[in-house]
């Protein structure tokens, strides 16, 4: 009963749930009565939302409106509908408003608006002073509290009949701004007012002007006079002329005269009316003079142009010659024109100071070197000193015999290299001028003060002329010419090979002689040996006047096998290196033979030890009573061993070993013709050991062994003297392998390749 009334609970509270279903269709915000609303005007921002209900059910709903993403308006409504009401528009208001509806568990928001306030309320401008001096300055505050910032504020300085100046301040964080503003000299009465402007998605809105603020300027102190004694168009050189600068102050505190001429303060008094200044006039003393009173902020200037008439013009000095040789005599004349009386002198200029050399008119001297340099005159009428143009004396020394050497040192050059020559004059005057030769060809003209350079690129190797120099300046005694330099022409090495003799083998102990020939390269040439190894070794070095050079190794050892190489070079520090050749060192012949002979020795030996036990042992099997019958046993054998072909396949297996016997034969052997072999005559007794024993094998195989190693050594032998022969017995004209430059004979082998070129 109980799960019944639950099952049915249950189906009725989703009944129940499923008429409650409701979905946000759109958010709307809108503006009343649009969204461009003027100033001061009111304005509502409205939120609908329209929902659709699955029943006719109530709902709450939380409306919340935001300005440029910031909560403004907030409220709940039981309709769908959120009203916010601005009743006094603003500037501030403009912005970007967005509507979010909550209801239940849904949340819906609109598309924002953009609403624009159009204008700005007025500002006002105050000022902290309205009666004010020249120099001092004015505050003004320019407000606009109504509005909320980022602001502009705009200063306007109104003059009369000129166009306003305005100055313009940016304000991120207040609704106002202070300004400074400084009254400057001629600002009698000055007005000043201001203006707001903001930023509106990227354009500018200015609010109306503000009130404008009147400020009276007062002087301080009037415009300084200037004044010359005499007047200022009737002076001339040598007159005493006295400049008065003075003006009338409200109030004598922190006032300053100053008289400048072209920028340069000539004098100044502080907290005086009245200032003075005198100086001796000079063509110099031409020109505009400024005097200027300044106290505090104020400054106010008064100009006076001032022309000093000429009194004598600039003296003239000639020198009877400006270039001349040393010891030569130099007339210096100094004058004045259309002027005879005045005081002249002679003057030498130099850096640490003037040298006077002669109070006179005229100057006659004999110059050395050293009197080189520039020369004036003076001149002086009245007080007035005037001093003429310089004119620059040049004495010149002659030049010495120049020398002419290569940059390196000696004077030679590798060839396909560049040469450098330097020609080098130790005396005369500077600047000279060197001139190279190379033959009777100018190759290069060089001004300078001692020496010269020449890079002669173009280095042929048969190129026989000689390079000179030649030095001169601007003394009279004309060129000197350098003596003849022959410069040698160096040809690097080329081509370097390496060939020996014997080539590839050398027997253990024998000699060897190795040549290293190069293609091309001057003279002498260093020739270095080497074996390669991990480090490379230098064997042997010689220095040659040839194209070659040998050398002779007298005794080779196993260690000596490896790989040979040699390097060539000469003067112009190119080493050349040649192919490598490989040397193996075997055993020698007569060292074969006694090995030969120490194995067939040791093997003999170990053969008739084994023969000797195996005897021994048999007799002491047999004992004492053992007999033999030689004669009737080896009668036997031998008839047999004459009835059997050497090539009927029968094998031998030898005598019955239980009635065999030991018999020593003597058999005698013919020898050859003696046409045929150089063999002594002679009677060979060969003693047979028979045993009688049921192992005959082991006596046939002890035999073929005897056999085998005699013919073998026989063979060996023969081998090492045929070789011998064509060793030593071949042709005469033998060729050297590993590409060596001349032939090789037998009779040469042991101390030279060739004779010398």
């Amino acid at each position: 009963m109980y799960l019944a009334l639950l099952v049915i609970f249950l189906q009725f509270s989703e009944l129940y749930t499923q008429d409650k279903v409701f979905t946000f269709n759109t958010v709307e915000i809108k503006v009343e009565p649009s969204v461009k609303v003027r100033n001061g005007a009111p304005m509502s921002i409205i939120c609908h939302a329209d929902i659709s209900k699955s029943a006719d059910f109530q709902l709450k709903y939380n409306f919340t409106i935001f300005k440029d993403h910031k909560l403004v308006f907030m409220t709940v409504s039981d309709t769908g509908d959120a009203q916010y009401e601005v009743p006094v528009a603003k500037s501030s208001d403009t912005g970007d408003y967005q509507c979010t509806v909550k209801a239940d568990k849904k949340t819906r928001s609109s598309d924002p608006v953009h609403v624009w306030v159009t204008g700005m309320t007025k500002p006002t401008l105050t000022a902290d002073k309205r009666d004010v001096l020249e120099g001092e300055v004015v505050k003004l505050r320019c407000e606009l509290p109504e509005e909320d910032p980022p602001l502009q504020f705009c200063f306007r300085k109104i003059k009369t009949n000129s166009t306003p100046r305005e100055t313009c301040v940016p304000e991120s964080y207040t609704n106002f701004s202070v300004l400074e503003v400084s009254v400057e000299e001629g600002d009698n009465i000055l007005q000043f007012d201001c203006f707001g402007r903001r930023n509106v998605k990227l354009e500018w809105e200015d609010s109306a002007h503000s009130n404008k603020t009147l400020v009276t300027v007062r002087e301080p102190f009037i415009k300084p006079t200037l004044t010359t004694v005499p007047s200022s168009n009737n002076v001339t050189e040598g007159d005493q002329i006295q400049f008065e600068c003075s003006t009338v102050v409200v109030e004598m505190r922190d006032i300053e005269i100053i008289l400048q001429k072209n920028k340069s303060i000539l004098n100044s008094v502080q907290d005086k009316k009245l200032l003075r200044y005198s100086t001796v006039a000079t063509l110099e003393d031409s020109g505009e003079y400024l005097c200027k009173v300044e106290q505090g902020g104020a400054s106010k200037t008064t100009k006076l142009n001032v022309v000093v008439s000429e009194l004598f013009p600039k003296p003239t000095l000639v020198a009877s010659m400006t270039k001349l040789d040393k010891n030569k005599e130099l007339i210096l004349n100094c004058s004045i024109n259309g002027f005879q009386t005045a005081n002249f002198s002679i003057i030498r200029k130099n850096a640490n100071g003037d040298i006077p050399l002669k109070n006179s008119q005229t100057l006659k001297m004999r110059v050395n070197v050293n009197d080189t340099g520039s020369y004036t005159c003076k001149a002086e009428v009245k007080g007035i000193v005037k001093e003429s143009k310089p004119v620059r004396i040049n004495v010149y020394a002659p030049v010495s015999k120049p020398t002419l050497s290569v940059a390196g040192g000696l004077p030679e050059v590798v060839l396909g290299k560049p040469l450098q020559l330097i020609c080098h004059s130790v005396m005369g005057t500077p600047p000279k001028t060197f001139r190279f030769y190379k033959g009777d060809d100018v190759e290069k003209i060089v001004i300078n003060d001692t020496y010269a350079t020449f890079l002669d690129e173009n280095i042929r190797l048969n190129d026989q002329r000689g390079y000179r120099c030649d030095a001169r300046n601007n003394h009279s005694s004309g060129v000197k010419t350098s003596d003849i330099l022959n410069v040698t022409v160096i040809v690097p090495v080329r081509d370097a090979s390496l060939g020996s003799v014997p080539y590839g083998e050398v027997e253990d102990g024998s000699e060897i002689a190795f040549l290293c020939s190069v293609k091309e390269g001057s003279l002498p040439i260093l020739f270095r040996f080497f074996k390669k190894t991990d480090n490379e070794v230098l064997l042997f070095e010689k220095i040659e006047h040839r194209d070659r050079a040998m050398w002779h190794k007298e005794t080779m050892k196993r260690q000596d096998t490896g790989t040979y190489y040699c390097v060539a070079s000469n003067r112009a520090n190119v080493d050349v290196r040649s192919q490598p050749i490989t040397i193996s060192v075997i055993l020698a012949a007569w060292k074969k033979g006694v090995v030969a002979a120490l194995v067939l020795i040791t093997i003999a030996g170990a053969g008739a030890l084994a023969l000797w036990w195996f005897l021994r042992k048999k007799k002491k099997a047999k004992g004492p009573s053992m007999e033999m019958s030689g004669s009737a046993l080896a009668a036997n054998l031998t008839s047999e061993k004459l009835a059997r072909q050497p090539n009927d396949g029968d094998y031998y297996s030898g005598p019955d070993l239980e009635s065999a016997e030991v018999e020593y034969t003597e058999v005698e052997v013919s020898t050859l013709d003696p046409h045929r072999a150089p063999v002594q005559k002679g009677t060979e007794t060969v003693y047979s050991e028979i045993r009688k024993a049921n192992n005959g094998i082991f006596a046939r195989s002890y035999l073929a062994l005897k056999i085998v190693s005699y013919t073998g050594f026989l063979q060996y032998v023969i081998f090492l003297a045929r070789n011998w022969i064509r060793k030593y017995n071949a042709p005469e004209n033998l060729p050297l392998k590993g590409r060596l430059s001349c032939p090789v004979t037998a009779r040469t082998l042991r101390r030279d390749f060739c004779s010398n070129p």
